[in-house]
């Protein structure tokens, strides 16, 4: 009996990532599929509640021409099933197919699926940086607080006339206290250890959000320090403009390391409203909850913003099974997402955590990926030590993929693009 050829790449995840991938496998001529555990595309946009959205325009969010009609999860969704319609991809999708376990063998990967045994020359893994909702360890005795993970709130129209916790100082919790308010929350409790930095704003995450500004800077030539000087220069003026100065974060902006991200209108409008504690949840005890300085407050429900980690458990190697964040998997990671732990396995969910377009990301990555696995590129095992973003990913690529950026469509063929692409026109399809 003939035995099956291993594929050229599998692909684990059917999320924009995972479709990105395969659209440019196939471009390069290679035998790939995608492994999505969900009987339905989309990846985490699939699950969350309707009114998620992205951190940024849809400008910024959509690659190509491809419509997207607006920042709300099923809209993102749809977008996503644009993709593989538009490309026809579906026959290289394979749905409830979730790897339960990734290992080398030597010569090629061997992924056990629900579907059986898939084996590849090379492992895209575009499963995500951020797929597993983190909810703090706390002691409970006969809880009476209703709870909620952003990524759970579905009908969030049940906060309505409550005293609602919301725990957290990043993204999540921010959209989480927006929620409070639109909703009707009768009082806002806030908690948090730290906050992150982020850009005070009144208007809409999907017009504030943009990361044009940024690319121009960079097609500048500003280093990493004068961006963030300059950034670090306006976001202390709006903190200051909208009475913000509590929760500014004590170090300064690093464009190497931090993630911005918009702020929520209906937060700053409503910031002097919203009772705030600097402290983590040690106990829920009925419907009092115990903070570690010992505070007691009463709420009848409770909202985790507090994000999400990276889930690698399905490798069999526990060097990568137990990577947990982004900022952990970009250090073991050379060439941007070229794992240091295994061979010819791929991380591109480390390029989504820094200032940018993830899809514009993916789609510098995923052309890169391709070109290596075809031997036109010299994709490294060296480090970076922080995070490579927007722009910087295409000066960074160039000079490792010759086969990419060909003459005439190297570094100054984008900086043109940066410097000129209308603020509402999404960058073309390469």
């Amino acid at each position: 009996m003939a035995v099956k050829q291993p594929l050229d790449l599998a692909i684990v995840g059917a999320g924009i990532a995972g479709l990105i991938h395969l659209h440019y496998a196939r471009q390069a001529g290679l035998d790939a599929q995608v492994l999505e555990a969900r009987e339905g595309l989309g990846g985490l946009w699939r699950v969350l509640p309707a009114w998620q959205d992205i951190q940024l325009s849809t400008a910024d969010w959509a690659v190509g021409d491809l419509p997207l009609e607006g920042p709300l999860a099923p809209q993102i969704q749809a977008n996503i099933q644009a993709w593989a319609d538009r490309f026809a991809l579906h026959d290289g999708i394979r749905l409830g197919c979730g790897v339960q376990r990734a290992h080398h063998d030597g010569s090629t990967w061997v992924l056990q699926t629900a579907q059986g045994e898939v084996r590849a020359r090379h492992l895209v893994a575009a499963s995500g940086g951020h797929n597993l909702p983190i909810i703090p360890p706390v002691q409970r005795h006969d809880s009476r607080v209703d709870e909620w993970h952003a990524y759970a709130l579905h009908e969030p129209a049940a906060l309505a006339g409550r005293t609602v916790m919301v725990v957290g100082g990043g993204a999540s919790a921010f959209d989480l206290i927006d929620q409070c308010i639109e909703h009707g929350a009768r009082r806002i409790v806030w908690v948090y250890r730290g906050t992150r930095w982020f850009l005070p704003t009144t208007r809409p995450k999907a017009v504030a959000g943009s990361v044009r500004p940024f690319a121009r800077m960079q097609a500048q030539g500003l280093s990493a320090a004068e961006q963030s000087a300059l950034l670090g220069r306006d976001m202390v003026a709006r903190y200051a403009k909208f009475g913000l100065q509590d929760i500014q974060p004590t170090r300064p902006v690093d464009v190497l390391h931090d993630q911005l991200f918009p702020g929520r209108p209906r937060m700053i409008q409503h910031y002097a409203q919203i009772e705030r504690h600097r402290g983590e949840v040690a106990a829920i005890d009925g419907r009092q909850v115990t903070l570690a300085d010992g505070t007691r407050l009463e709420v009848d429900a409770l909202l985790w913003g507090t994000g999400y980690a990276t889930d690698l458990g399905w490798f069999a190697d526990p060097a990568i099974a137990g990577i947990r964040s982004v900022n952990q998997l970009c250090g073991r990671c050379g060439g941007i997402f070229r794992s240091l732990d295994a061979p010819d396995l791929y991380f591109p969910g480390v390029g989504l955590d820094g200032i940018g377009s993830a899809p514009w990301g993916y789609m510098l990555m995923a052309r890169s990926i391709m070109s290596h696995i075809r031997g036109t590129a010299r994709l490294d095992l060296v480090p970076a030590g922080h995070k490579i973003n927007h722009f910087e990913i295409v000066r960074y690529l160039s000079q490792r993929d010759p086969a990419s950026y060909p003459p005439g469509r190297g570094w100054d063929w984008y900086r043109e693009l940066a410097l000129n692409t209308p603020d509402d026109q999404p960058y073309p399809l390469l």
